[in-house]
């Protein structure tokens, strides 16, 4: 095992350059979770099915990773991180790219699930091996950094997933996931040292994790969370299609705006996050969020309209999980692989319920209504995350 050095390092110092790996292995990691979400209007006319069926790609999915991100962090425990890391991009590659060739829907939704085995792994392991890679000093602007992958995703890898889908078919866009993924694992395999394996998950080391009301009403903040954002943000595309008519160049420009945004908010937040604290970091990304859903139906008069109503939360989106994850691992080191992974697992039990959700509520004629929902989720993820910080000072 590595073990950081003891020797004071500042804050602000050059970050390694696996780090720069691994952000850029989150970046395919979030490109391929988010295609579905981009393409769904192709997928639903190509494979001859309605949107919120489509929309159970995302579900059963975000279940799969939901619950797979702790049982595999106990299976995978032991692994070397350079080996674990590039396998999980390599089987992300070889899964999307068959899911390109998925000749129907019943065939699809199987090979999705095993697909996403690997976003279940590489975003919590990336995360927990940071506290073996950079100092103290570094931690939180690191584990933020390495999370930016997923804001670049969102500034590229989905409005180009929707350009491709609309012009291309969605096909084309899995094979540019499944493309991106091989150069991204012979990257990590390039810049990641060899023997950087992060304590193995005992049964002791998750029996505190679960018996701390700290940590876990911490990830449940990240549930309520992402609860809260997918039960519309997955039905995004077929929205903005009701509601405004848009074609795929403004929905591709609409998604690009709202990345765009989104990385600013990132990038800022892991320059501020180690001054301000990652649990205010977190509640201020959050109310960001709440802001535009509380906004939400000022977006129907027009194209920039709605484009500056999704500002506050395309800037908190990303931000807000990134602190999360600095939260929990400042809250307890030692047990980051096991928290990272509840958080993941959290994040996407939140997308599966929020998507499920958002569905059973379109498919009764009221997707005008689900910027509601959300707002109430979220007001309920801000009062959690009060609470635990109180709690936190308490203990």
């Amino acid at each position: 095992m590595i073990h950081t050095t003891t020797l004071p390092v500042a804050a602000s110092a050059p970050l390694p350059r696996s780090l720069w790996a691994l952000m850029a292995g989150n970046f395919v990691i979030g490109t391929g979770v988010m295609v579905v979400p981009g393409t769904l209007n192709d997928i639903s006319v190509s494979l001859g099915i309605s949107i919120p069926q489509a929309g159970q790609l995302i579900t059963a999915a975000a279940i799969l990773m939901g619950l797979g991100a702790p049982v595999f962090a106990s299976v995978v425990a032991g692994w070397d991180r350079r080996r674990l890391l590039t396998l999980a991009l390599i089987w992300y590659a070889v899964l999307t790219a068959i899911c390109a060739l998925a000749p129907s829907y019943t065939a699809l939704l199987p090979l999705r699930v095993l697909a996403v085995i690997s976003p279940a792994i590489f975003t919590p392991q990336a995360a927990a091996s940071v506290g073996l890679l950079v100092p103290p000093a570094q931690r939180g602007r690191a584990v933020t950094f390495v999370f930016l992958g997923w804001s670049v995703a969102s500034v590229m890898g989905m409005p180009l997933s929707a350009w491709i889908g609309n012009d291309l078919g969605w096909r084309w866009a899995f094979a540019l996931v499944a493309l991106m993924a091989l150069v991204s694992a012979a990257w990590v395999w390039r810049e990641m040292p060899n023997s950087i394996r992060p304590a193995a998950l005992s049964r002791k080391a998750w029996g505190k994790t679960l018996g701390s009301s700290a940590l876990m009403f911490t990830v449940g903040v990240t549930l309520l969370m992402s609860f809260a954002q997918f039960t519309l943000f997955s039905y995004f595309a077929p929205y903005f299609v009701q509601t405004l008519g848009m074609g795929g160049g403004a929905l591709s420009l609409m998604f690009l705006w709202f990345g765009a945004f989104g990385f600013l908010g990132n990038v800022g937040l892991s320059r501020w996050i180690d001054q301000i604290g990652a649990p205010r970091a977190a509640l201020l990304m959050m109310g960001a969020m709440a802001l535009s859903l509380l906004l939400w139906p000022l977006g129907r008069l027009g194209f920039w309209q709605q484009a500056l109503v999704l500002v506050p939360w395309a800037i908190g989106c990303f931000a807000a999980n990134s602190a999360q994850q600095a939260r929990l691992v400042s809250l307890s080191p030692e047990l980051a692989s096991a928290t990272i992974a509840l958080n993941t697992s959290a994040m996407y039990g939140g997308q599966g319920l929020g998507a499920a959700l958002g569905g059973v509520l379109i498919a009764q004629g009221q997707m005008l209504r689900l910027h509601e929902v959300g707002l109430v989720v979220m007001g309920l993820a801000m009062a959690l995350s009060v609470w635990a910080a109180r709690r936190t000072m308490r203990d």
